[in-house]
């Protein structure tokens, strides 16, 4: 039987969740049904029916570095030997859809989950994304990019709408999706739970139609993120394919009233089902049991690929004189104390350096097949055969949970002041609390005890080597007082070995870092309005994230993008530019093999005109006045292109980096079209957004003139965004933005937490009860309550998503009078409603079952 022949509940039953991981199939039209599993780094696939925020049980899988860590790496083929390798993983354990890779846009540092996403960059994102991608789809696996789009803050995430502007939202935000899209095919894509612009992303046409389907030419399954779905109808007449997990037949009984209605087309029916059936077809296993395990060569083999991605994505930060093991005085003070030399003696302190941490908390959290861990790899016999490094001893130095705990300091003192101690390796970060799915950080901060740690341990006069763990960027108040940190990340199962092969120079560090480091929290440009309490998140910065904004309004940073040392030194030379791309050469001065990351830079005609005259005025700002340049609004200078480059010791080579659909161009909301400016652009390369020491003109013949941009965005011309002003904002989005106040009275998608504003004393009390409880089980266990969390940020509305058809529409009607105060009428109407619905399924499952 053809799809098309089946009824039309039967082809709607296709477009939910059977259960909380499988899709439904037709037997009668030879669908299959088929699994999805989160796997963004490694595969959790769950056993039994399992939950979708990581806390059952899930099979043993390779854990490998997180995506924010990968990104460092600079290197798509890494990811895509990744990739392979949890596509491999995907197949084995019996799951047909991966959920990964995120790839949403860093815009904030405290954002809880950028430990899954990339960059603030959409070029390395997208890029990085579709070797992951090609990879696991190598396999016969879909992949599933995610979260599409303008996700940005885990706060009040399932009830947030993100305000953006039309070209930083086409520019920024979406860039990364549409490489990943055009580059590498994805099967599947995953929207975001947040509105944009005020319509939810599972539903939004503009998104899904628009620009996923007909600009970028997706032909695959839209399926919404676990409970992210708001209306099956509106999603299907937009482009949504599936809605997980499982509304039950609630969504069934909807979309066959809307066609029986006329209100839905069943063309459009037909087309999402066809997508859903094609993703069944396509990622068809034979052979593979639900309850299979890797296997044990398999296990070991992808350790292997995770120590190797883990390597490539260290990034050294700094490597100053240390003076140890050094042949004289002179040498000693001058000497980086990295790599560690034979026969240094090192004490190692942290309590991360024993008990490890190498992934993130929530959905993404993975039953690693092994587990390593710094201490114990240092003291490896083999380790120190190889190196001559040993370990003089191990000091705990501070409570994991930041408690201040005095007598662990002076341990840790006493072990690094030891006449046999050479050096010390102090392993701090970030804990389990501080980044997760489901919060947002509070500070840039490290707890406070670590930072103590590492003034006292400073103090003892020893070289104090710091490698440093944590998913996103923290503030590093000791920065000038040590020897040397070494950013390892959240560095997967097999970070532990690959930290140690990097201190000790077995491996040349070459990652870069993928965002930018500012010195303090301040400095954002968000900071003022990140993360949004309230239903609007405003993105009044615009384009001026990340780098964008450092370089453009000129603030300090601790680290610029694109930042990264090595134990080898680098020169460029020789730039030059065609119609195809730039050419220059990469010479490596030292005598230690090593490898780095080309990047190139590209300057628009308003930018080149600044810099060429900025010789007589303070600064590029200052010398054309704002309304004098040409060109329309945009950043200093941009990233459109990197190249991972190794060369041996006093090699030299050649790079090409092509210019692509993407280097010239930006979006012009006025047409609603691409476009390139003609003028003199200037093209830079070099190691970071900082350095580039090459620098051409290069003439652009683009298909409009550019004139000047308009004197109304006002601080946006010059990067100002934390003084711009509501009329200038007005500008930038082409129209006013007035964020409301707190809701007085609640509707299906206010969530819960704002309930503790409700003028019902049971709604208020049950608000109260799970903010306190979070807050309690977080301080005990040293771990979000994901669960609690969840519920928080949940609006009604996904109640009727999220419970396998116990609860419908006009039961969260019900629950949404108790949030507004009128209890006994919502119970009523609960009770009521959870009857009718029971009978309205039955009939249903009788439908489908031709009963």
């Amino acid at each position: 039987m053809e799809l098309e022949d089946l009824s039309v509940a039967e082809k709607a039953a296709m477009l939910s969740g059977g259960s909380k991981w499988d899709s439904r199939g037709n037997d009668r039209a030879g669908i299959p049904s088929f699994v999805m599993s989160d796997g963004p780094h490694g595969v959790r696939r769950q056993l039994g029916e399992g939950d979708h925020l990581g806390l059952g049980a899930s099979k043993p899988a390779t854990c490998f570095p997180t995506a924010g860590t990968v990104a460092s790496s600079w290197d798509p083929e890494l990811a895509e030997e990744m990739g392979e390798a949890l596509g491999r993983e995907a197949h084995d354990l019996d799951v047909n859809v991966l959920l990964g890779p995120g790839l949403n846009i860093k815009r904030n540092p405290l954002c809880g989950r950028n430990f899954e996403y990339y960059s603030e960059d959409p070029i390395v994102a997208g890029r990085m994304a579709a070797g992951l991608i090609r990879g696991i789809q190598s396999n016969g696996v879909s992949a599933c990019p995610k979260h599409f789009a303008v996700n940005s803050q885990e706060l009040r995430r399932q009830a947030s709408n993100s305000v953006v502007d039309e070209r930083t939202m086409r520019e920024i935000y979406l860039t990364a999706f549409e490489i990943a899209v055009r580059e590498a095919a994805p099967m599947t894509i995953m929207t975001s739970y947040n509105e944009i612009n005020g319509v939810y992303a599972h539903e939004n046409k503009h998104l899904l139609q628009d620009i996923l389907r007909n600009e970028w030419g997706f032909d695959g399954m839209v399926v919404s993120d676990w409970g992210g779905s708001n209306s099956a109808v509106a999603a299907v007449k937009a482009g949504g394919s599936l809605e997980m997990p499982s509304p039950g037949y609630t969504s069934v009984r909807e979309l066959e009233g809307a066609v029986a209605a006329g209100t839905l087309s069943e063309a459009d029916l037909n087309a999402r089902a066809a997508e859903v059936a094609k993703i069944a077809r396509l990622t068809r296993t034979e052979g593979v049991g639900r309850d299979d395990l890797l296997a044990n060569d398999i296990a070991a083999a992808h350790h292997n690929v995770a120590r190797r991605v883990a390597e490539g994505s260290a990034v050294l930060l700094k490597n100053a004189g240390a003076g140890i093991a050094a042949a004289d005085a002179t040498a000693a003070a001058t000497a980086p104390v990295l790599p560690l030399k034979p026969g240094t003696r090192v004490a190692v302190v942290g309590d991360m350096a024993k008990t490890p941490r190498f992934q993130g908390s929530g959905s993404s959290k993975v039953n690693a097949t092994r587990e390593e861990n710094i201490l114990d790899e240092l003291h490896n016999p083999e380790t120190a055969e190889q190196t001559g490094v040993t370990v003089t001893g191990y000091a705990q130095g501070y409570d994991r949970q930041g408690v201040a705990n005095q007598s662990l300091l002076n341990e840790a003192t006493a072990l690094a002041s030891q006449p046999d101690t050479d050096a010390v390796i102090a392993v701090v970060g970030l804990d389990e609390r501080s980044e997760s799915e489901g919060l947002d950080r509070s500070t840039m901060a490290i707890p406070q005890v670590q930072n103590d740690l590492v003034a006292a341990l400073v103090a003892t006069g020893k070289p104090v080597v710091v490698v440093l763990v944590a998913g996103s960027p923290v503030e590093l108040p000791w920065f000038d007082d040590v020897a040397a940190v070494l950013y390892v990340g959240l560095s997967g199962q097999a970070g532990a070995s690959a930290t140690v092969r990097a201190l000790t120079g077995q491996v040349n560090p070459s990652g870069h870092l993928a965002e930018t480091w500012p010195l303090q929290y301040a400095d954002c440009p968000s900071a003022g309005w990140y993360p949004a309490v309230g239903r609007d998140a405003v993105y009044r910065e615009g384009p001026f994230v990340g780098y964008r904004y450092y370089e453009t309004a000129e603030v300090p940073v601790r680290f610029p993008f694109g930042y990264g040392l090595s134990y080898s030194t680098f020169t460029y030379s020789n730039l030059t530019a065609d119609e195809t791309g730039v050419q220059f050469t990469v010479t490596n001065d030292s005598d230690v093999p090593g490898a780095t990351v080309a990047q190139l830079y590209v300057s628009g005609p308003s930018r080149t005109v600044a810099d060429a005259t900025a010789g007589s005025a303070d600064s590029a700002k200052s010398a054309v006045a704002a309304d004098a340049r040409p060109g329309v609004l945009r950043p200093v200078r941009e990233l459109k292109g990197f190249a991972k480059i190794e060369l041996d010791a006093h090699e030299s080579k050649t790079v090409h980096i092509d210019f692509d659909r993407y280097t010239f161009r930006h979006f012009d909301v006025d047409v609603n079209r691409w476009a390139t400016e003609s003028g003199i652009w200037t093209l830079a390369v070099g190691a970071n957004a900082e350095d580039l020491p090459l620098s051409t003109p290069f003439a652009v013949a683009g298909d409009v003139d550019a004139a000047p941009a308009n004197p109304a965005l006002g601080h946006y011309l010059t990067g100002d965004v934390k003084h711009v002003t509501d009329a200038e904002m007005a500008t930038l989005f082409g129209h006013e933005v007035i964020a409301p106040g707190k809701p007085t009275t609640f509707g299906v998608n206010d969530p819960i937490s704002s309930w503790v504003d409700s003028r019902g004393f049971v709604a208020r009390t049950v608000a109260k009860t799970l903010i306190s409880r979070e807050a309690k089980v977080r301080q005990k266990t040293g771990a979000p309550d994901l669960n609690t969390l969840f519920i928080l940020n949940m609006p009604p509305r996904a109640m009727s998503k999220m419970t396998q058809g116990m609860v419908d529409s006009a039961m969260v009607d019900a629950i949404v009078s108790i949030g507004n105060g009128h209890t006994f009428r919502g119970l009523g109407g609960l009770i009521a409603g959870y009857f009718r619905n029971q009978s309205a399924n039955k009939r249903i499952a009788k439908e489908l079952n031709h009963d």
